[in-house]
């Protein structure tokens, strides 16, 4: 049995190959007051169906090569714990070097970027869950204009 530790449809899980600078800055974006998960944290599952809990966001710092190339775009659903897992991977091109402002926008165009695969994941295994719905609000809790 899979215990549920909140309803939050989004979650975050980090791997590190970076310093602790490096770490904490991420985990700053990522758990910090102001950080994803608090943004996120009024998106609750139930509000958009029983097909889907949890969309796993697992954030790879700066992983080596080989993970790199061996990541997927996204996983395949997992109807035991109805999720998914997507991975973000974060290196110095596309997060390090950039500016606070850039860095928040990586954020949430990779995040309403990966919600459109999510979509088809949805499509294919007929869940119920309102996908379109999740992306609205998501883009609304990052006033997202894209």
């Amino acid at each position: 049995m899979t215990e549920k530790i909140d309803e939050n449809i989004i979650g975050f899980f980090f791997f590190f190959n970076a310093g602790e600078t490096d770490q904490d800055l991420v985990k700053d974006y990522l758990w910090s007051d102001s950080g994803l998960k608090n943004k996120l944290a009024h998106l609750k599952w139930k509000n958009y169906g029983q097909g889907l809990q949890i969309i796993l966001f697992q954030v790879y710092v700066k992983p080596i090569s080989y993970l790199r190339r061996n990541l997927r775009e996204i996983e395949n659903y997992r109807p035991k714990e109805k999720s998914i897992g997507i991975p973000i991977i974060l290196d110095n091109e596309n997060f390090f070097k950039l500016t606070e402002t850039e860095r928040q926008q990586f954020f949430a165009e990779s995040i309403v970027e990966k919600l459109g695969l999510v979509e088809l994941k949805v499509k294919r295994n007929k869940l119920d869950f309102d996908i379109t719905q999740l992306i609205a609000d998501v883009k609304k809790s990052f006033n997202y204009k894209k």
